[in-house]
């Protein structure tokens, strides 16, 4: 059975889901200097989150969305910057649009500063990967699955953006050396990350996020940057391949866990949207076969009966490094979290263009 959401329904979801954005707050105790909760903070958790609002004002025009988008900017320019860092150049991919739907000046030449330190001046493992530095750690010699997400979707936009080639061709050299190193060639899973220094996957996690972090990330970089058709060739049977997995281990009331091949891990909702979002999109354009549909219908359902009335998203695990051990994964607080609001935005949006589903 496919359909089990009205468009009326889903919109209110929709805007729930925005307002519980807004209102986040960290209810946990957080071990960083900036939290990563709270969306006034320029960080990835909420680079992700301002993108899925920027997606979602292209979906519909709405100046009030826009005018937060702006206000947000604004006010941590004014503020100042943080340091560069694979996860502080999240925001930069919604600035980027920005520029264009404002006609900014002042944020063009920020994503000019910005993507110029990725691409000239960012740390590189061997191969030419982006090294994983945070603010926290060089993470030195280590690909992780985030920084796809985080900094590799803003460099292949500026390339586009500003037609430099060597940008695009750059974007597309991470994705093809994080593949190389990240993919658990037994199972078509990405584990969570890689080091030279040691040559290993640390715990060897198939970790449930940072999967998600490729399944729609790939999506959306597709509708970025215009890739060769032999690459995107490799990266969309590199998604089915993944994708063929996941059903394989969804858990019967549509979910994934943290540890996606672990069944005492716990289900995790931001990775649980994600993969809807990235599948019934793929399957819309095509790029996945119709059968994979049902899978997305089903995550999509379980992740909607984890919005409560605030709209906040339940059962999201909070930011998770790199971990030397499985425990360490199944430790990790569960809280609502900008990334999990964001995923849970795109995968309803998404829903509203699949009729099948109403």
């Amino acid at each position: 059975m496919l359909g089990t959401m009205s468009k009326e329904l889903t919109e209110d979801a929709i805007a729930r889901v925005l307002q519980g954005m807004k209102d986040l707050k960290p209810t946990i105790k957080e071990n960083v200097k900036d939290s990563i909760i709270s969306m006034d903070v320029w960080d990835w958790s909420q680079g992700v989150g301002l993108f899925a609002m920027y997606l979602y004002y292209k979906e519909t025009g709405s100046k009030e969305i826009l005018g937060s988008l702006t206000s947000w900017f604004d006010r941590h320019i004014e503020k100042g910057l943080p340091g560069k860092n694979v996860n502080t150049m999240c925001p930069l991919l919604t600035m980027s649009y920005l520029y264009e739907e404002l006609n900014r000046p002042d944020y063009l030449d920020i994503c000019l500063e910005w993507v110029k330190y990725v691409y000239e001046e960012m740390p590189r493992t061997p191969e030419g990967g982006i090294s994983h530095l945070t603010v926290s750690s060089a993470n030195e010699g280590q690909l992780w699955d985030d920084t796809l997400y985080m900094s590799v979707l803003f460099l292949g936009r500026m390339g586009v953006l500003l037609n430099k080639d060597e940008y695009v061709q750059e974007s597309v050299h991470q994705f093809l050396v994080h593949l190389k190193y990240l993919t658990d060639v037994k199972t078509g899973l990405f584990y969570h990350g890689w080091t030279f220094l040691g040559n290993h996957h640390f715990a060897g996690a198939r970790w449930g996020r940072g999967n998600a972090w490729y399944t729609a990330g790939l999506i959306d970089y597709l509708d970025i940057v215009p890739v060769p058709a032999g690459v995107r060739k490799f990266l969309l049977t590199s998604l089915e391949r993944q994708a063929e997995a996941l059903v394989s281990l969804q858990t019967e009331e549509g979910m994934w866990r943290t540890l996606l091949d672990d069944p005492d891990s716990y289900v995790e909702s931001s990775a649980t949207a994600g993969f809807a979002y990235g599948i019934l999109k793929a399957v819309r354009k095509g790029y996945l076969p119709e059968s994979f549909r049902e899978c997305g219908c089903k995550a999509l359902r379980a992740v909607v009966s984890r919005i409560d009335e605030a709209g906040m998203v339940q059962d999201v695990s909070y930011g998770t490094c790199v971990g030397d051990t499985m425990d360490y994964y199944k430790k990790i607080s569960v809280c609502p979290m900008p990334y999990g609001q964001a995923m849970t935005l795109l995968m309803l949006v998404e829903s509203l263009k699949h009729p099948q589903m109403k």
